[in-house]
C-alpha cells in the first residue's frame, strides 16, 4: 500500500499496519519501560540529593534532562500500545531530542567551579565565561531543536503523506540544533583538555607544587580522591552524551523513516543507554557530595 494511503491512520489495523508507521515498528515494551523507570528513579534521586546539598542550578539542569527522558520513554510506551499514536509520537520526539541538551548543561555548570578549584591561571578562558559561553550555546541548540521538534511533532500526518516537506523542515532544524550541540561539546572538551594539560605541565615544572596547593575548599582538600572521581565521572558523562549526539546526526540526516531510524536496538543502545550512563554518573558522583564548591552555601 502506498505511504500516502496511511494519512487517516490513528490505530493499528489490517489497513494500517505497524510497518507503515514512521519508525516501522512498535517500540519494545521491556526496553522502553526499563528506561522510563530508570530515569524516574534518577530524577527522584537528583531532587533529593540536590535539595540536601543545595546544588540548585545543577539539580535544575539535570532534573529537566531526566524528566524529559522519562516523559520521552513514556511516549514510546504509548506507541508500543498504538504505533500510530500522535500523542506518543509528539511526546517522544520532542522530549528525547531536547533532554540530552539539559544534561550537557549540567556538565557546563561544573566548569567554572573546576577551573577556580584547580587554578584559574591555567585556563585560557576566564572561569566566569565558561557557563555564559557554553550554556548560552547549549540554550541556542535547545531552542533550534525545540522548534524543529515542534514542527516535526505537529506534522506527524506528513510522515503518512499529508505534508512531507513540513516534516523535513523540522528534521533539518533538529539536525542543525544537534550539530550546534556537537560543536559546543567539542570546543568545551578541547578547552578543558588544554586546561588540565597546562596545569599538569606547570606541576611538572615545579616539583614542590602539590595537587592540593591551589585548591580552595577545605572539605575537598581532606579528600582529593573524591575530586578525581568527580572529574572522571563528568568526563565519562561528557563522552557518553557526545556519542549520543554523534549517533543522532546520521540518524536524523537520513530523513524521516530512513532505514537507520527503523532499527530500535541501535537507538536504545546509542541514545537511551548513553544518556542513561551519563545520568547515572551524575547521580553516583553527585557534586553535592564529591565537589562541595558547587553547593550554594559554598559560593555557588
Amino acid at each position: 500500500m502506498p505511504q500516502n494511503s496511511y494519512s487517516a491512520c490513528i490505530a493499528v489495523t489490517p489497513e494500517c499496519p505497524v510497518s507503515g508507521t514512521l519508525y516501522g515498528y512498535a517500540p519494545n515494551l521491556g526496553g522502553n519501560a526499563f528506561f522510563a523507570a530508570l530515569f524516574a528513579v534518577l530524577l527522584i534521586a537528583q531532587i533529593v540529593i540536590g535539595s540536601l546539598t543545595r546544588t540548585w542550578t545543577f539539580m535544575l539542569a539535570v532534573g529537566l534532562g531526566l524528566f524529559g527522558e522519562m516523559v520521552g520513554y513514556i511516549g514510546r510506551l504509548i506507541m508500543h500500545n498504538n504505533a500510530w499514536s500522535q500523542t506518543g509520537f509528539e511526546m517522544q520526539i520532542c522530549c528525547l531530542v531536547l533532554a540530552p541538551s539539559f544534561l550537557a548543561a549540567g556538565i557546563y555548570l561544573t566548569l567554572k567551579h573546576m577551573v577556580l578549584y584547580c587554578g584559574p591561571e591555567y585556563s585560557r578562558l576566564k572561569a566566569r565565561w565558561y557557563p555564559w559561553i557554553f550554556i548560552g550555546s547549549d540554550l541556542g541548540s535547545i531552542i533550534v531543536q525545540a522548534i524543529g521538534g515542534g514542527v516535526a511533532a505537529s506534522s506527524q500526518n506528513s510522515a503518512k503523506g499529508a505534508n512531507k516537506s513540513l516534516l523535513n523542515a523540522g528534521d533539518a532544524l533538529i539536525i542543525a540544533g544537534i550539530a550546534l550541540q556537537c560543536v559546543t561539546m567539542f570546543l568545551c572538551g578541547g578547552l578543558v583538555w588544554d586546561f588540565f594539560q597546562r596545569r599538569q605541565k606547570a606541576k611538572m615544572q615545579n616539583k614542590r607544587q602539590t595537587e592540593g596547593s591551589t585548591l580552595v575548599n577545605d572539605v575537598s582538600n581532606q579528600s582529593p580522591l573524591r575530586f578525581r572521581i568527580f572529574c572522571w565521572s563528568i568526563g565519562f558523562a561528557y563522552f557518553t552524551i557526545l556519542i549520543r549526539c554523534i549517533y543522532r546526526l546520521p540518524e536524523m540526516a537520513g530523513g524521516w523513516g530512513n532505514p537507520r531510524m527503523k532499527v530500535e536496538p541501535e537507538f536504545l543502545v546509542l541514545d537511551g543507554m548513553m544518556v542513561a550512563l551519563a545520568s547515572i554518573a551524575f547521580t553516583v558522583a553527585h557534586p553535592g557530595f564529591m565537589f562541595p564548591p558547587m553547593r550554594r552555601n559554598k559560593g555557588d
